[in-house]
């Protein structure tokens, strides 16, 4: 079924120039078909009867049936024409009217039925004088009369001053729409900065008052955001901050304390504590406080794996230019592999330089989490209650750290099958 929307543009601007320009053609073109097809054809049609009747006269006149009424000079004074009782002249070319003069059927018949006669005519193109010919009994009658008595002159004109002021009006709609389109896309833009975490400092509400007031509200929900995350950060940095004294006290405490395997397990749970805190602080910050860059992606991934040994490959291109927070993203790279390892013994990375984003696919060879739990898997402090977290040291913030720092950077991060047989998560990040 075919839908207006499929053979309409999809963008503002198009759509709204077509809003703008089709009403326009369609009027203009409706104006001018009435105006030509009735308008301009009934005033030639009067005209050609107004010649029609002159005609006549002339005719009369060499018939000298009206000879006591009408005389020479009085026709030539009143009907402001030429005439030729006897006329010799060759015979006229009917192409040469027809061509320049649309509505010679309309004179021809009104001619005709008037005069009883067929009758000849012609347009001389040295000086648009039209020339009419018919036999008026033994004679050959000919009337030369100007065009503009038998044209309305000059119609085109108003159709031209007509097209002008249309394109005129199209034009000031081009520059209107120009400065709200524009608008537009700055909001759009300055938003699509805010949700990567990037302040527009040069950004102010403009355009019509809705697009300001989208503006507007934009700009608080950043603020209030910002002003949430920073009251968050704080929050847990303090109780981070509290929580570490302690802990180095017990820590302390336990060094003073003889090596048992008591002992030796209190320092595991406390050192589990204190990366518990680091992550806990790291998730609440949401970014590792660098700032955006350009870098090479491709060697971001042979660094991250580089760390969890040589066992460890990196696939595709050789160097992948992007622009980010290159600590986030190595951190985000390195939680994914991280996992991976945890759960399988074979651990694979490949990159793939696409023409609008540069895909990240870490395929492990584990047992994989359902479908159905992919998405929980995401959720902070998740403990998915299947093979892969059976036993497993960790928090549950790793692949909700890793999600975060993708759409940050406007990406994303998904769980598939892998080709290993466990699980892929491709991370996305657009050029």
């Amino acid at each position: 079924m075919l839908r207006l929307r499929d053979i309409t543009p999809r963008g503002l601007y198009a759509r709204s120039m077509l809003m703008v320009i089709a009403p326009v053609v369609l009027i203009l073109s409706l104006m001018s078909w009435y105006y030509y097809d009735s308008h301009i054809a009934e005033v030639n049609r009067k005209l050609a009867q107004s010649i029609a009747r002159d005609a006549s006269l002339v005719q009369a006149y060499c018939d000298r049936r009206e000879e006591s009424v009408l005389d020479r000079k009085t026709i030539d004074e009143r009907l402001d024409l030429t005439f030729t009782c006897d006329s010799d002249s060759a015979s006229l070319d009917r192409r040469s009217y027809a061509e320049v003069f649309s509505y010679s059927g309309t004179l021809d018949k009104e001619l005709e039925t008037r005069l009883g006669v067929p009758v000849e005519t012609a347009l001389n193109p040295q000086d648009s004088m039209l020339h009419l010919r018919f036999a008026s009994g033994p004679r050959t009658v000919e009337i030369i009369v100007e065009r503009k008595r038998v044209l309305a002159a000059n119609t085109h004109i108003f159709i031209v001053w007509v097209i002008l002021f249309s394109l005129f009006m199209v034009a000031l709609a081009i520059g209107f729409l120009n400065q709200q389109v524009r608008s537009i896309l700055s909001l759009s833009k300055a938003a699509r900065a805010f949700g990567r975490g990037r302040d527009v400092p040069d950004f102010r509400p403009s355009g019509a008052n809705e697009v300001r007031e989208a503006a507007r509200a934009v700009i608080d929900m950043k603020n209030r955001l910002t002003a949430f995350a920073e009251q968050r950060t704080a929050m847990l940095a303090g109780v981070s901050h509290d929580l570490r004294t302690p802990l180095t006290r017990l820590k302390l405490a336990l060094a003073m304390m003889d090596e048992t395997d008591d002992i030796k397990a209190a320092r595991a749970d406390l050192d589990d504590m204190s990366m518990m805190l680091d992550e806990y602080l790291t998730f609440a910050r949401g970014e590792e406080g660098d700032e955006p860059s350009d870098f090479d992606l491709a060697e971001l991934l042979r660094d991250a794996a580089a760390g969890f040994g040589p066992h460890i490959t990196v696939t595709g291109p050789d160097h992948v230019q992007v622009n980010g927070r290159r600590l986030a993203l190595k951190r985000a790279v390195t939680n994914l592999i991280s996992n991976a390892t945890k759960f399988a013994t074979d651990t694979q990375i490949t990159l793939v330089n696409g023409p609008h984003a540069a895909d990240i696919h870490v395929d492990d060879n584990g047992p994989g989490i359902i479908p159905e739990l992919r998405e929980d898997a995401f959720r902070p402090f998740m403990r998915l209650d299947e093979a892969r977290t059976q036993n497993t040291p960790g928090t549950g913030l790793g692949l909700t750290l890793a999600r975060d720092t993708a759409r940050a950077h406007g990406g994303d991060l998904r769980l598939s099958d892998s080709p290993l047989g466990g699980l892929r998560a491709s991370l996305r990040l657009p050029h």
